[in-house]
């Protein structure tokens, strides 16, 4: 079984506090591109104080990431994320969070497993959800169930998005998004990504994710964190630093389809935003 441990699945995992300060959200807003014309989400002196991206919860969740057995973690790959905003974050403070593995589905040659992490604020009030999928490649073939199909997604063939952002990547990119906790070595060391099977270092899924997420913020919701909801994408395509991304919604039924593409390729598929 490649080390995984079925019996995590259903247990509620210890509540872990995630403290933060404006230094914490702009240094994650300059590394999901943030410019100084956004000088909301990067300045401390802000009127009301510093703005911070809704997509930072998939920062905060990581102090509750849960133990799943003895993780050979080249062979761990993200696969799908959903983030759901309660309310905005505050400028600075506390989240109390946990998690829980939902299901691990045996699709043959991998197991998928299921993650929801839950954000309270110092009050217990809600402030998050996110659900995180997982493909744990070499991990499955052991009898369980293979899990619902998901949700197929796809812009409307022939019509043109009702917004498209582009932002150009930095060379540097993941070495400054790195700095926000997730430094897998496969993003900056040349040698490591090679023998992980990538040509080079590859910028973090999660960093992609922040671009499209600061995209939609401008592109539906004019800038204003309290509207944007809830956004769910699949990771379906390597990006590197220094390479442009595109973002692209249409409107469908109270959501918008989105999708990500560096050039013709797509990088982030099978995804949707709920903005209010």
């Amino acid at each position: 079984m490649s080390g995984l441990d079925l019996s995590v699945v259903g247990k509620k995992n210890p509540e872990r506090s995630f403290k933060y300060t404006w230094r914490d959200t702009a240094l994650y807003a300059l590394g999901i591109g943030a410019q100084t014309d956004e000088l909301s989400f990067i300045y401390e002196n802000t009127p009301g104080g510093i703005k911070v991206f809704p997509s930072f919860a998939t920062i905060a969740r990581g102090v509750a990431f849960p133990r799943l057995g003895n993780i050979f973690f080249p062979r761990f790959i993200h696969g799908e994320e959903l983030i759901h905003l309660h309310k905005p974050f505050p400028s600075q403070g506390e989240v109390i969070c946990f998690s829980e593995v939902t299901d691990i589905f045996d699709k043959g040659k991998a197991a998928v497993i299921h993650v929801k992490f839950t954000g309270l604020t110092k009050d217990r009030e809600p402030l998050f959800d996110v659900i995180s999928s997982f493909f744990y490649l070499g991990a499955g073939g052991f009898g369980g169930e293979r899990g619902p199909k998901s949700e197929s997604l796809t812009p409307p063939e022939g019509v043109a998005p009702d917004f498209s952002i582009s932002y150009k990547t930095t060379k540097n990119q993941a070495a400054l998004y790195r700095l926000n906790g997730d430094i897998n070595p496969l993003h900056i060391d040349p040698e490591l990504a090679r023998r992980g099977g990538q040509e080079k270092p590859i910028l973090h899924g999660l960093c992609t994710y922040g671009f499209a997420t600061r995209a939609i913020l401008y592109g539906i919701c004019d800038g204003d964190v309290s509207r944007f909801k809830e956004f769910k994408a699949r990771f379906t395509n390597v990006v590197y630093p220094g390479e442009t991304l595109t973002t692209e919604g249409w409107k469908d039924n109270g959501r918008y389809i989105i999708q990500v593409r560096k050039d013709k390729t797509v990088v982030l598929s099978n995804a949707y935003a709920i903005i209010e």
